[in-house]
């Protein structure tokens, strides 16, 4: 099969039948009949899984992957991922925000012998400027913490050769951070730009704290500078831990006394407000260590709405 586009899913009913008129649309125009769209229910709660079974039972190129429960974003691409069949492999957003259209142009740079194609964002149409802010502050500290260079200003939003999409298969890591692991991956690698749209329906599914989430996510998977500030920031408070107990020492002597109430106060206020940050960062790595140590599997697969396309091994037997 020539590509397969992977959608997750939580709750996008509401605009499921404009983007199966697009994709399909956009599929079609360049691949013919030779593709096949995954679509992901991460646990819906509206008719999301029921519109899916729905288009598989009407057209056998939508494969339904539709999981046991809520995993989350990232696993549930990764779980689709894992469903795919194409030489080449698009990611798509359920919210429409990412033009399916650009599909023709990412397949001709592939030609050129590139295995990822990655969208990034000129314009980010209809989101507040907080929002804009926050996130190119974020792309711009996380390449200052990483040793993997990660494009800025991408998301998922990207077309990858099924070589890239094995490996990231073989990660096993829970908290996961595609886009930054797909940087690590390596292979030729470019960028196409565009101006993202609004969100065709529905509301968004990365509100503040879940953006938080994936940001501590994405540091905690790439990056141990916060290991490393925190024994800095360490050997900074027993310097002047040290250069008090000096001067204490040398009030002591000289015979003076010092009141010293409010500032003793701030000094023990700062160096355990300090120590608990410090005592956070290590618990953050040490979660992830403990969670990963359960060895659990990533993503529950419920059910694979696919239509059955290879022959028979009996069947192929008998033609040989």
């Amino acid at each position: 099969m020539k590509l397969s586009v992977v959608v997750p899913c939580y709750n996008e009913a509401d605009g499921l039948v404009e983007l199966r008129r697009r994709v399909v649309a956009a599929c079609e125009a360049v691949v013919g009949d030779d593709f096949e769209i995954v679509l992901i229910d991460d646990g819906s709660r509206d008719q999301t899984r029921s519109m899916i079974t729905r288009f598989h039972d009407e057209d056998r190129r939508f494969v339904g992957c539709l999981l046991a429960r809520n995993h989350g974003h990232q696993l549930a691409l990764t779980a689709g991922l894992s469903v795919a069949r194409g030489e080449r492999v698009m990611v798509l957003d359920a919210d429409l925000q990412d033009p399916p259209e650009l599909l023709g142009p990412m397949m001709e740079l592939m030609d050129q012998g590139f295995d990822v194609v990655y969208g990034q964002r000129r314009e980010r149409t209809g989101e507040t400027y907080f929002k804009k802010k926050s996130a190119s502050l974020f792309y711009r500290l996380l390449n200052l913490m990483v040793d993997t260079a990660i494009p800025e200003d991408t998301g998922d939003f990207r077309l990858m050769s099924s070589r890239v999409v094995e490996v990231l298969q073989g990660m096993p890591e829970r908290q996961r951070y595609i886009r930054g692991m797909v940087a690590w991956i390596g292979f030729r690698q470019t960028a196409i730009e565009y101006d993202r749209d609004p969100r065709f329906a529905g509301e968004t599914k990365y509100p503040l704290a879940k953006m938080l989430r994936l940001a501590l996510d994405a540091i905690t998977a790439f990056s141990t500078v916060p290991l490393r500030l925190a024994t800095w920031m360490g050997f900074a408070l027993a310097f002047i831990s040290c250069l008090l107990i000096l001067y204490t020492l040398a009030v002591w002597v000289a015979g003076r006394t010092v009141d010293g109430w409010t500032s003793l106060m701030m000094i023990v206020l700062l160096i355990g407000g300090m120590q608990m940050i410090m005592i956070g960062v290590l618990g953050e790595y040490l979660g992830r260590l403990y969670m990963e140590s359960k060895r659990r599997p990533i993503f529950i697969i419920e059910t694979v709405l696919r239509a059955e396309t290879k022959v028979p091994e009996v069947a192929r037997r008998a033609a040989d």
